[in-house]
Formats: structure tokens, C-alpha cells, sequence
């Protein structure tokens, strides 16, 4: 067995397949599910930990992979502690965790297809689990801790090693199906076993000394139970209100479905481009490597060929070299010839010598024997000498010429070759310069091109990052669009709530006022207010209608509830500033400057033409209503039926003589309405008090 593994990378497709799963369950409106089957993992990433924790996820399937190991390292089970189904089958696990008793809210557990030898004993400790698959094995024996499953209804142990059942398994009242390999079994016996899942708890009770009752006593708790947890975990609590709002929910499930598929087909499109850009970088890099291997082989072909220059002028220069050096033995061994023919000579001069000394001796011995004069002898021997002075001059001036016709030689011979070895030493820095240059040329067109090899990389990269930057922004602002669109339905709901309190309460007063003869006028004036348009309204809480059209004309309608608050006026706008605008909420800087300077040209106007702050004269400002006409009977409830006075809510003591507006409540006397800002049954701003006068 090798002592280390090696990591199976997964697949591109894998990769792929986890990453859009992954993202999937973070998209806001997924549903409570974790899918991260067929994707070759050989542990789970942490980020599975991390999704379930924060995201509460309910179902994690994890089946067809190569894990080992449920839990990698720096992780914990704690994460999973939401997980209701954990789906493991096909993978590679040889033990589960010991702590796995720690999922107290698990109730399905599939291992099937596994290489489990064993079950923790704290697999006991998971009270809800309701079906447990273990089939497919190298389980050899169950833990007693399995008796304290009390909601357990399926168990499954075939194909495994196991031929004993715990007796605990008997305390298990809600097992409905228990399959196992009844011809391996020998506790309980093959004939007990074939039988069924009751005949075998029927003998697990007998011989644990219980008394057997049928899984439908035990069932009705779980089934309440499990039907409470689905009500708390359920968005509408209940039936009522499940009805009430099924076409918010499906007009939600056909949105997420579109958005699905948008992101789907963004994602498609995502990757055509990313294919398209890792087949452009593959072809700029295939060009790259192509063009460097021109560039090499050029390289390559010129140095083949400066060598085999080199080569060839060495030879050239080796033979050279040879020849002259022939051509200098042939010089010396001819040196050598004449010296040795001068050495000859010398001898031969000795032997003349010789020869000389016995002519000498003889003409001595003739002298004495021919008896010849003196003066003839010394005269015979005077031209011997002299002949032979003669020729010994005579071969000594040849020698000496022949020596220097050998040095001269010898010394042009040297020359030449000095001439010809430096020529050579010239053509041979000329060749390596001219190899450096090209050396230096191909090296600088190799940086060239890697640098714009890296420039296109770089540039690919951005192009990639960018891509990757627009899907984040594009996911960022549909996540915010189904923040806002959520945000938006609620708001609407509660606008409808409000509109509903608001009409009950308005038939309230409504039902209240009617009872009053008194408070009927201010009622139908009430009602004439709450139908004035936006821009009397503005006039009558002092807001001039020349402002209001300066809003409206710079589309800046939304502000005009800010002015008024505010009691601003033309005269106001001309003494402040655009730092006074933002303080009282005008948040657009170039909308500050434009309102400023659009009020002093209307002041500027007002001042050359006074009437302009008139009114015209078809405007009418609504007033109270007169009196009807005698002749008119109103709808009001007759005089002689009179109401109770109602007393004041501050002091509880005087009659409620005041009305606020715009609300219309009429809860305080006159005492205590001064100090008020605020109704104080409705808590709205009161922007008019009138005074109510009994007739008596």
C-alpha cells in the first residue's frame, strides 16, 4: 500500500459544475437545497460548510464522488447542524464521524454504496432520524446505540456482512422496513427474518422480554411532530393564509424561474466568451511559439553556418600553416645541406692543409734530394698559398652570402606568415562580431515578442477580470433588485393595511360625526380640505404659489413637503445659500444652485412688477361653506337629537372644544391644545386648531 496518495484533480466540467452549484444556492430565493453531486470531489470544500451554515440549508447531496471522509480538516459538524437530508451514496467513506450524533435535526441518512466497517455510537444520539440506508457494506455488526432511534421507520443493512441484530433494536417502536439478507442471518433465524419486519420485532420484543405493539401506535407523536416543524418552517403559519397569498408565491417561483434562466444563458454566454478568449490566447501562443522556433531555427541555421565557415577557414589556415611549415624544413633541411657541403669544404681545406704540410715535407725531402735553389722554392711556395688563400676567401665570401640569403629569406618567410596570421586573427574578430551582433539581434526580437507576448496576456487577463467584475455586478444587481422588489411588496402591503385602518377609522368618525348635528359643518369642511389640489393645499399651509411653480418647473416636486415643513419663502430663498438647502434636505448641488438663482430672478421681477405676487383674479380660495338655503334640507342628522359631549383626553376634566387639522380629531379643550404638536390619537402633525362653538 503506497504511503502517499496523490490528489485526483477533477475535471473542467467538474469544476465547472461545482462552481455554478455553488453559486446557485446563493442566489437569493434559492430554495433550502445543496447539490453538489457528480463533481469528483475527494473532500467536501469548506465552502459547502460555510453555504449551509449561513444559509440554513436543509438538504445536502453529496452522492457520485471520491470522498473519504465526511469531515476535512478545519471543519466542523456544528456547520451542518440545519441539514435534514444528507444524501452520501457512491463515494468512498470508510468511517463516518464519531461526533455525527451532533445533527440533532437530521431524519434521512443515505451511505448506500460505501466502504463503511463500522457505525459510531453516538449515531444513537439523532432523535428525529427517521431513515437510515447503510446498504452495500463491509459492516459486520449494528451498535446497541441504535435503539435509540425513536422516530427510525426505515432500516436498511442488505448486501453487508451483518448476521446479528442488537437486541436494543427492539426498543425501535416506529420501524416499518427493515431490509436485510435473510439467508446470511443468524440472530434472529433465517425463518424469523424471511418473514418480515414485524415477525422480527416480534422476536427481538420476546427475547428482550418487551411486549410487541404495531408501529401505528408510535407513529401519530412523529407524524404531529414532524407536521408542527414543516408549519414553523412553512412562510404563510397556516392554511388561511397559505390561500390567501399561493399567487404572491407562484408569480415569485415563475420570477426566480425567469431570473434562473436569465443567469443560465448569462452564464452560457460567460462561458462561449471565456472559450473564445482562452482560444485566442492559445492561438497567440501557438503564433508565439511558432514564430520563436523560426526565430531559433534561423538562429540556429546561422550558427550552423558561421561554424562551418569557421571550420572551413580553420582548415584553410591549418593548411597554411602545414605549408609553410614545409616550406621552412624544406628551407632548413637546405640550410642544413649547404652547411654541412661548407663543413665538407672545411675538411677538404683541411686536407689541403694536409696535403700542403706533405707537399711541404716533400719539397723539403725534393729540396734535399733535387737540391733545387731557395728562392725557387720559396717563390713555388708563395703562389701555393697564395692560390689557396685564395680559394679559401673565395668559399668563405660564398658562405657568407649563402648565410645571408638564408636569413633574408627566413626573415620574409616570418614576415609573411606574421602578415597572414594576423589577416587571419582580423577575419576571425570580424566573424565573431559579426555572430555577436546576430547573437544579440535574435535575442533582442525574442524579448521583443515575449514582451508582447506578455502585453497580450496581461491585456486577455484585464479583458477576463472585466468579464468576471460585469457577472459579479450583474448578480449584485439582481440580488438588490429582488431586495428592493421584496421591499417594495411589503411596502405595498402595509400601504394597503394603512389604507384600511385609515378608511375604518375615517368610518368611524364618519359614524361619530353623523350623531352631531353640531360638528357636521366641520365635517363636510374637513372633507372640502382633504379634496383641495396639492397647490391650494401649499398655499394654504403659506407656501406661494410662485415657489410652488418654480418646483414644478424644475421637476422638483418632491421637495415642495420640505418647503412647507420648513415655511419657506421667496424672500427666505434670496438670503440663503446652497449649504442652507442641503441642511434642510436638497441633496442634488446642481438643483440647490438652480432653485437659488431661479427665486432671485423672480424676486428680481416681483420688485420691477409688484402685481405678480397677486393672485389672478379667476383663482378662488376655498373658504368655508355658508349657510344652506332654508329651502335646503341637509343630509346632517336632525337638531333635536343631541350628542354627548365628549371631554377633553389631557385633562379629563373640560369638554373638547378644539379640532386638529388635517386629522379632524376632536379630543382637547382649549387649555390644553396650545403646548400640542402632535394629535394625541393619532400622533400627526397638527398644522390648524379650530375653535368649536355650541349653539345652544
Amino acid at each position: 500500500m503506497p504511503l502517499f496518495f496523490r490528489k485526483r484533480k477533477p475535471s473542467e466540467e467538474a469544476r465547472k459544475r461545482l462552481e455554478y452549484q455553488m453559486c446557485l444556492a446563493k442566489e437569493a430565493g434559492a430554495d433550502d437545497i445543496l447539490d453538489i453531486s457528480k463533481c469528483e470531489l475527494s473532500e467536501i470544500p469548506f465552502g459547502a460548510f460555510a453555504t449551509c451554515k449561513v444559509l440554513q440549508k436543509k438538504v445536502l447531496i453529496v452522492h457520485t464522488n471520491h470522498l473519504t471522509s465526511l469531515l476535512p480538516k478545519s471543519c466542523s459538524l456544528l456547520s451542518l447542524a440545519t441539514i435534514k437530508v444528507l444524501d452520501l451514496h457512491d463515494n468512498q467513506l470508510t468511517a463516518l464521524p464519531d461526533d455525527i450524533g451532533q445533527l440533532t435535526a437530521l431524519q434521512v441518512l443515505n451511505v448506500e454504496r460505501n466502504q463503511l466497517t463500522y457505525l459510531p455510537r453516538s449515531i444513537g444520539n439523532l432523535i428525529q432520524l427517521q431513515t437510515l440506508n447503510v446498504k452495500d457494506n463491509r459492516l459486520k455488526e449494528l451498535p446497541d446505540t441504535l435503539g435509540e432511534l425513536r422516530s427510525l421507520r426505515t432500516l436498511d443493512i442488505s448486501e453487508s456482512e451483518i448476521q446479528r441484530l442488537p437486541q436494543m433494536l427492539a426498543h425501535v417502536r416506529t420501524l416499518e422496513t427493515l431490509s436485510l439478507d435473510a439467508s446470511s442471518m443468524v440472530y434472529p433465524p433465517q425463518e424469523v427474518c424471511g418473514a418480515g419486519t414485524e415477525a422480527i420485532q416480534q422476536f427481538l420484543c420476546k427475547a428482550s422480554g418487551l411486549e410487541y405493539y404495531p408501529p401505528s401506535q408510535y407513529l401519530l407523536p412523529v407524524l404531529e411532530q414532524d407536521g408542527a416543524e414543516n408549519s414553523r418552517d412553512s412562510p404563510s403559519g397556516s392554511t388561511d393564509r397559505f390561500s390567501s397569498e399561493e399567487v404572491d408565491w407562484q408569480n415569485r417561483f415563475s420570477d426566480y424561474e425567469k431570473r434562473k434562466e436569465q443567469k443560465m444563458l448569462e452564464k452560457l454566454e460567460f462561458e462561449r466568451r471565456l472559450e473564445l478568449g482562452q482560444r485566442e490566447h492559445a492561438q497567440l501562443l501557438q503564433q508565439s511559439n511558432s514564430q520563436k522556433d523560426e526565430i531559433l531555427q534561423t538562429v540556429k541555421e546561422e550558427q550552423s553556418r558561421l561554424e562551418q565557415g569557421l571550420s572551413e577557414h580553420q582548415r584553410y589556415l591549418d593548411a597554411e600553416r602545414q605549408r609553410l611549415q614545409e616550406q621552412l624544413k624544406q628551407t632548413e633541411q637546405n640550410i642544413s645541406n649547404r652547411i654541412q657541403k661548407l663543413l665538407q669544404e672545411n675538411q677538404r681545406q683541411k686536407k689541403s692543409s694536409e696535403i700542403l704540410k706533405s707537399l711541404e715535407n716533400e719539397r723539403i725531402r725534393m729540396e734535399q734530394l733535387m737540391s733545387i735553389t731557395q728562392e725557387e722554392t720559396e717563390n713555388l711556395r708563395r703562389r701555393e698559398i697564395a692560390s689557396a688563400m685564395q680559394q679559401m676567401l673565395t668559399e668563405s665570401c660564398n658562405s657568407r652570402l649563402i648565410q645571408m640569403t638564408y636569413e633574408s629569406q627566413r626573415q620574409n618567410l616570418v614576415q609573411q606568415a606574421c602578415s597572414s596570421m594576423a589577416e587571419m586573427d582580423e577575419r576571425f574578430q570580424q566573424i565573431l562580431s559579426w555572430q555577436q551582433m546576430d547573437q544579440n539581434k535574435a535575442i533582442s526580437q525574442i524579448l521583443q515578442e515575449s514582451a508582447l507576448q506578455k502585453a497580450a496576456f496581461e491585456a486577455l487577463q484585464v479583458k477576463k477580470d472585466l468579464m468576471h467584475r460585469q457577472v459579479r455586478k450583474q448578480e449584485m444587481i439582481s440580488e438588490q433588485r429582488w431586495v428592493l422588489s421584496s421591499l417594495l411588496q411589503q411596502l405595498l402591503k402595509e400601504k394597503t393595511q394603512r389604507e384600511e385602518e385609515l378608511r375604518e377609522i375615517l368610518m368611524e368618525l364618519e359614524a361619530k360625526s353623523e350623531t352631531k348635528q353640531e360638528n357636521y359643518w366641520l365635517i363636510q369642511y374637513q372633507r372640502l380640505l382633504n379634496q383641495k389640489p396639492l397647490s391650494l393645499k401649499l398655499q394654504g399651509e403659506g407656501l406661494e404659489r410662485q415657489l410652488v411653480a418654480l418646483l414644478v418647473e424644475l421637476s422638483a416636486e418632491h421637495y415642495l413637503p420640505i418647503f412647507t415643513h420648513h415655511r419657506i419663502s421667496l424672500d427666505m430663498l434670496s438670503r440663503m445659500g446652497p449649504g442652507d438647502l442641503a441642511k434642510v434636505g436638497v441633496s442634488e448641488a446642481g438643483l440647490r444652485h438652480q432653485i437659488l438663482r431661479r427665486a432671485q430672478e423672480l424676486l428680481d421681477a416681483t420688485r420691477a412688477q409688484p402685481e405678480l405676487l397677486k393672485p389672478p383674479q379667476g383663482e378662488v380660495l376655498p373658504t368655508a361653506p355658508k349657510e344652506l338655503p332654508k329651502a335646503v334640507r341637509p343630509s346632517a342628522p336632525c337638531a333635536e337629537l343631541e350628542a354627548q359631549a365628549s371631554e377633553c383626553v389631557v385633562c379629563l376634566e373640560r369638554e373638547a372644544q378644539m379640532i386638529f387639522l388635517n386629522c379632524g380629531h376632536i379630543c382637547c379643550c382649549q387649555q390644553c391644545c396650545q403646548p400640542l404638536r402632535t394629535c394625541p390619537l393619532c400622533r400627526q402633525d397638527i398644522a390648524q386648531r379650530l375653535r368649536i362653538y355650541h349653539s345652544r
